[in-house]
């Protein structure tokens, strides 16, 4: 009687044992995303890299539908209202939320993500540069060596992925 109670003991460990390692390979074999705005998926989506290069042939007025999957840089300190994409080569995409409609964690730099929205190019004003700078925390000698407009690549997202 003991060696059938402790035959099925072990049988009980052993199929728990490999049904763990089944559930790490399917977690580790598919991201899984918070979502902030509109329900969007990762499918289809852009590399970094492709998404500099459309970048570079965009003028200021030009925009662009496109969905990228890139790193977060940075994010607002006060609400998660913007962040910033690694674009790589040290470029980075500026981005804010539709309608300012929804914010992301403020502590998800980073993490992988997945964009959805409107990229285009625009020069931002000494002021508007000088409020991001704040938001990030920035010093007050550092801010005051923001003297001059800057052309930068931005997005206006309708939906955020994050990588969890």
């Amino acid at each position: 009687m003991k060696k059938i109670v402790v035959i099925a003991a072990l049988s009980v460990v052993l199929v728990s044992c490999n049904k763990k390692e089944e559930t790490i390979v399917k977690s580790e074999s598919k991201m899984t995303y918070a979502s902030f705005g509109d329900k969007i998926t990762a499918d289809n989506s852009i590399t970094k890299d492709e998404m500099l290069a459309k970048y570079k042939t965009l003028k200021a007025g030009d925009t662009l539908n496109v969905k990228v999957a890139t790193k977060i840089n940075e994010i607002c300190q006060n609400k998660g209202c913007w962040m910033t994409l690694d674009l790589g080569n040290s470029e980075k995409a500026f981005v804010k939320f539709k309608d300012y409609g929804f914010f992301v964690p403020m502590n998800a730099q980073k993490r992988e993500s997945v964009v959805e929205g409107k990229a285009f190019v625009e020069e931002t004003p000494v002021a508007e540069l000088k409020h991001y700078a704040e938001d990030e925390g920035k010093s007050a000698e550092e801010i005051a060596k923001i003297t001059a407009p800057k052309t930068e690549y931005k997005f206006l997202a309708n939906g955020v992925l994050i990588a969890k």
